[in-house]
């Protein structure tokens, strides 16, 4: 399929679903949209069987679009650097203590619980995985996604200091997330044996702290350019430049994209453009990246949807796919309960929001784009299937109720 088709058909199959949910079904943006795109699907699914010709150009769609490409290579840096522009970085600061812990410590515990929790228990329903996959299908899933975090609390009873830890954990645990996925990846391939600790060091601390570096030289020199001029049109596109060549520098030197973007978004975001002579620049910059956010949004949330139609498998992984959700959500608890046990006084956050920061924890399509983006194995269909489970389960499911779980948890705190 021609590639100005794909893009024109995702985006009117945005639009469609989009004006569905605004004039119709009138769920929260995102979850709407998921479950509308994971509804037709299933509708395609059962369609093509019986008339293929009916469901043709949907199926295409969804069969031309290289999904984990597209995530992780193009639209992950734009949706980041969206993300952390628009955050208030004096909050952050004070924040910073819980942010940092949640999503390195976090990351790495919850990885551990869940992979010991996945291949022990797994036995007793007959699921039969490696126990480095089960590391590996950890990884994927431990880090929260930015973009569905962003996308759910937007409407939510969040306070305000928890909406912030959860939005800087999303930023942050990404790139730390990725650099364990490749870590375990790599002994997928070469085995335990012939781990090099030394290698994989270098290779944390190049990915984080090169990719941190860069994004914040990146952001000050793209600052400084912004700075000197005063037509609008050109800081728009010194910010679409910076992310691009963010990204490009990223891929070709092996640093961490998730965290570079992240570093420039937020070295931006704190430091206002506005001279005496240009009005409102920052702010309008802000605000069309937060428009670049939604509608791509908008778009991965469809793309997400349209993945059941190449994932058609995972209808025979329904318990197995209902014991990640609760695996995961178990992980995800110990995950914040341990330092929450441990460093209670520096993290300020009590066990009624060890609950909220657990349900507030959202998975989306990064989660989906590394696992499609493993070599294929006998365990991959069963990693693809449980976070194809766990994605969906989050957005709608925990989309739609973290408002009462917020509410619960306070009522039984009063009380």
């Amino acid at each position: 399929m021609d590639l100005f088709i794909i893009i024109a058909l995702l985006v009117i199959v945005s639009a469609v679903y989009s004006y569905i949910n605004a004039r119709f079904i009138k769920l929260p943006g995102t979850i709407g949209i998921i479950t509308i795109a994971v509804v037709v699907s299933i509708i395609t699914l059962i369609v093509d069987e019986s008339d293929p010709y009916i469901a043709k150009y949907l199926t295409l769609l969804a069969k031309n679009i290289d999904f984990s490409k597209v995530v992780l290579d193009i639209m992950l840096g734009f949706l980041l650097f969206a993300g952390a522009l628009n955050v208030d970085t004096k909050k952050l600061r004070k924040e910073m203590a819980p942010v940092m812990i949640l999503s390195t410590v976090g990351v790495i515990i919850s990885t551990a619980v869940f992979g010991l929790l996945f291949h022990y228990v797994g036995l007793l329903f007959n699921i039969h995985v490696n126990i480095i996959y089960c590391f590996l299908f950890g990884a994927l899933i431990s880090p929260t996604d930015p973009v569905a975090v962003a996308a759910v609390i937007k409407g939510s009873k969040l306070p305000s200091h928890l909406e912030m830890i959860i939005t800087g954990e999303s930023l942050f645990n990404d790139g730390v997330g990725l650099v364990l996925f490749i870590t375990l990846l790599e002994i997928t391939r070469t085995g335990t044996d012939n781990i090099d600790f030394a290698k994989t060091a270098i290779l944390f601390v190049r990915e984080v702290f090169g990719g941190i570096a860069l994004g914040v030289f990146m952001g000050f020199f793209a600052y400084r350019l912004m700075r000197s001029i005063n037509d609008f049109q050109t800081i728009v596109l010194v910010s679409l430049a910076l992310v691009m060549s963010i990204s490009l520098i990223c891929i070709y030197a092996g640093l961490s994209v998730p965290l570079a973007v992240v570093a420039a978004g937020l070295f931006m975001g704190n430091r206002s453009i506005n001279s005496d002579v240009k009005e409102h620049s920052h702010e309008a910059l802000e605000k069309f990246w937060k428009l670049v956010d939604e509608m791509l949004n908008t778009i991965l949330f469809v793309m997400l949807g349209l993945q059941m139609i190449n994932l058609s498998f995972i209808t025979n992984y329904f318990i197995t796919g209902s014991l990640v959700i609760v695996l995961m959500l178990i992980a995800r608890w110990i995950s914040i309960a341990l330092p929450v046990t441990f460093l209670r006084r520096s993290l300020q956050i009590n066990y009624a929001n060890v609950n909220i920061l657990t349900w507030a924890g959202l998975r989306g399509g990064i989660s989906i784009a590394l696992a499609l983006s493993l070599p294929h194995s006998i365990y991959r269909e069963i990693i693809l299937a449980g976070s194809y489970f766990v994605v969906i389960f989050s957005i709608v499911i925990q989309g739609l109720t973290l408002n009462k779980v917020i509410n619960f948890s306070f009522r039984n705190k009063e009380a």
